[in-house]
């Protein structure tokens, strides 16, 4: 893997209110949170040495990597394989619908099909694009990273319930952790949750980690079956239908425009914006996609977000409605430059929030109106 991974050699998971980005590579070089558009815990993909990154990979560099989706579903497999065997991280995020909450989970569950393989894991969170200092607390179940805002960061780890030997066994490394867990052949119950606001780290059984698994995969498949498209193209259109649910806010219903900030039109160029906003016309057109596929609900949830701006407008708000919003329907929006961060492959300036948001774009209306019809059929 080179310093700077392609970005076509990345998966994506989320749980409706913030994603994360996942390299073949088995690297979590992306990861706002609470929400889409909150600061970032871990950016490597915008400097790999300032970012802070998340890896879970096999001890040395003679590997093979594969990446692909458990089937129906959002949960991202990355499969090695080495001399000795062949094995897998599957990355998820356990689906949270309702209210806004602090508390997210990144699961990485670990299995080896085959032989024996020795997992390193290393944790090396950046909070706030990299300009937070944080502490880090290291327990015999893991380790909490704690800023002086008020961020916290748990990693909870899992064992064999019988061996305290074979429990994971964590260590300081610098600003964060290093870890190695050696798996044999058929063995399962053993990985690490990465949760936001979790509290001390605890051991997590091997049946916490398959319920969240199970239950993830369930809401998913459950998700896609409400879709009345059977074309020749269901796997694609199923897999972009997904994509597309998870870069939607579900407090609100608002669809964002990408999960990520900073990322060039060119490598080295300077277009490198913010997208992880709501876009009225790109909105619209998601929205409209979806309802082709017979997913209703998405859209009834963002016309009423979209109702919402309206009113706002009509009862006093200087001007036509925004082209772009934040997920919960503000428009502060203020941009501004992170010098620090040397950018995706050198690509600066490093960009967050977004100044457009003040700009008109009469086209919204069509594109609003198209959506509105469509949602009243």
């Amino acid at each position: 893997m080179e310093r700077y991974p392609n970005i076509s050699d990345h998966g994506i998971i989320g749980d409706l209110q913030t994603a994360a980005l996942v390299t073949s590579d088995g690297t979590v070089d992306f990861f706002c949170c609470p929400r889409f558009d909150s600061p970032s815990v871990f950016c490597s993909l915008l400097d790999e040495e300032k970012g802070g990154y998340f890896r879970i990979s096999p001890v040395g560099d003679s590997y093979v990597s594969k990446q692909l989706y458990l089937p129906n579903t959002a949960m991202l497999i990355t499969r090695f394989m080495t001399q000795d065997g062949v094995g897998e991280v599957l990355d998820f995020m356990p689906v949270i619908e309702g209210k806004p909450t602090d508390r997210h989970q990144l699961v990485r569950y670990l299995r080896v099909a085959r032989g024996t393989m020795t997992f390193q894991v290393e944790v090396q969170p950046r909070f706030d694009y990299g300009r937070a200092q944080h502490s880090v607390e290291v327990t015999d179940s893991g380790a909490v990273f704690r800023t002086a805002g008020g961020m916290e960061l748990t990693l909870h780890t899992s064992g064999g319930p019988r061996e305290a030997e074979r429990r994971t066994q964590v260590e300081r490394a610098g600003d964060g952790l290093k870890a190695t867990i050696a798996m044999r052949e058929g063995e399962s119950g053993r990985g690490v949750i990465l949760e936001s606001m979790g509290g001390q780290p605890r051991s997590v059984q091997r049946a916490e980690l398959e319920q969240l698994a199970d239950d993830t995969a369930k809401f998913w498949k459950a998700w896609l079956a409400r879709s009345t498209y059977t074309g020749r193209w269901r796997e694609m259109v199923t897999r972009s239908a997904m994509t597309l649910k998870l870069m939607t806010y579900n407090p609100t219903g608002a669809p964002v425009a990408a999960a990520t900030l900073g990322l060039p039109e060119q490598a080295g160029g300077e277009r490198n914006w913010d997208y992880r906003f709501t876009w009225i016309r790109d909105a619209s057109l998601s929205i409209q996609a979806l309802l082709g596929l017979g997913l209703r609900e998405e859209a009834a949830d963002f016309m009423v977000w979209l109702q919402d701006r309206a009113a706002e407008r009509a009862g006093g708000a200087a001007g036509p409605l925004r082209i772009m919003y934040r997920v919960d329907g503000s428009s502060e929006l203020t941009e501004e430059t992170l010098d620090h961060l040397e950018g995706y492959c050198g690509s600066r300036p490093v960009r967050v929030g977004n100044a457009a948001s003040d700009q008109l774009q009469l086209d919204i209306y069509g594109e609003l109106v198209d959506a509105l019809y469509l949602a009243d059929r």
